[in-house]
């Protein structure tokens, strides 16, 4: 049960996410669907509290003494990633471009970084949810088989 947990928890972090909580679940032998729902839920359970939340904190953080370059450091990463998202796809591809922005599993590209991109951009609630769901899913079929390809070949 620990294990379950830890990929749970692993995928929840920030940068890490279900990039590192896959292989991770994988690694310790948990199958891939169940390693795949698992890591997804706990890539998804801050979402709605990125959405909401997290511009608004980091506005006000970057005003503080010890927390304001972090803040504002995030507030920049989410800035650009949401002029990416709309120099690559327009007004009108913005939901298949958050997809594939947060389903291709580069470092910077998940779905904490996605969510706050959409909220910069005033993307609705529900199709920035939908769009990083269906990421995270993709990201997470990506992560499950290469890890399970690199562990078969490693002979784990």
């Amino acid at each position: 049960m620990a294990k379950y947990l830890l990929a749970f928890l692993i995928s929840m972090v920030p940068i890490i996410e279900l990039r590192g909580g896959v292989p991770y679940a994988i690694g310790w032998g948990i199958d891939f669907f169940p390693a795949l729902a698992i890591c997804a839920i706990g890539n998804m359970l801050p979402v709605p509290f990125i959405y909401f939340f997290a511009r608004k904190f980091l506005i006000w953080g970057a005003k503080q003494k010890y927390i304001g370059k972090f803040c504002d450091f995030c507030l920049q990463k989410g800035e650009r990633g949401g002029r990416k998202l709309v120099k690559k796809a327009g007004r009108g591809g913005l939901f298949v471009a958050l997809l594939l922005f947060v389903g291709i599993p580069l470092p910077g590209t998940g779905a904490w970084t996605g969510t706050l991109a959409a909220s910069f951009l005033d993307m609705g609630f529900k199709s920035t949810v939908a769009a990083v769901t269906l990421g995270v899913l993709l990201a997470g079929c990506i992560m499950a088989l290469a890890s399970t390809g690199v562990f078969a070949f490693i002979g784990l």
